[in-house]
């Protein structure tokens, strides 16, 4: 599972340990983590197979065990952060953005129901009066006939 982690140091020490801050629930699904106290000790768990300098502040992106107890990879989450910036920050893809947009698509969605149903009312009523108009052109054409007959 990946986590977004702040390096910090910890203890008397000064171990440098992980501070999980969210984790991540789909591609592109991130929740904070609740108990942001809790702390990893980075050292220990990967030690020397870290591919850059661990310094306090960085953030990274950690890949943890199920457990969060094993660190199996950190990387640089500069880059990421960045791509997130680019992505949505730069054209003005705010939350406030988002909520306006999900209120104005359900007002959307709400206005096309009225209208189906509105339709399907106008279509049961346009239905009677075609079986209203047959049932007076049966009436015409029987009475068109016993005036003939009679």
């Amino acid at each position: 599972m990946f986590y977004l982690a702040q390096i910090i140091k910890y203890g008397i020490s000064g171990k440098l340990g992980l501070k999980l801050l969210a984790s991540q629930e789909a591609e592109h699904t991130w929740v904070l983590v609740s108990d942001r106290s809790a702390i990893l000790d980075v050292e220990t768990t990967i030690g020397d197979r870290c591919p850059f300098t661990l310094a306090e502040g960085l953030l990274v992106l950690a890949e943890l065990s199920p457990d969060c107890c094993q660190v199996y990879s950190l990387h640089n989450a500069t880059d990421w952060v960045m791509e997130l910036v680019q992505t949505y920050l730069t054209s003005g893809i705010t939350p406030l953005f988002l909520q306006q947009e999900m209120e104005r698509a359900e007002k959307w969605r709400q206005t096309l129901t009225l209208q189906t149903q509105e339709l399907s009312r106008r279509a049961l009523e346009v239905e009677a009066r075609r079986e209203q108009i047959q049932a007076l052109e049966t009436n015409v054409r029987r009475e068109q006939e016993e005036d003939e007959t009679g």
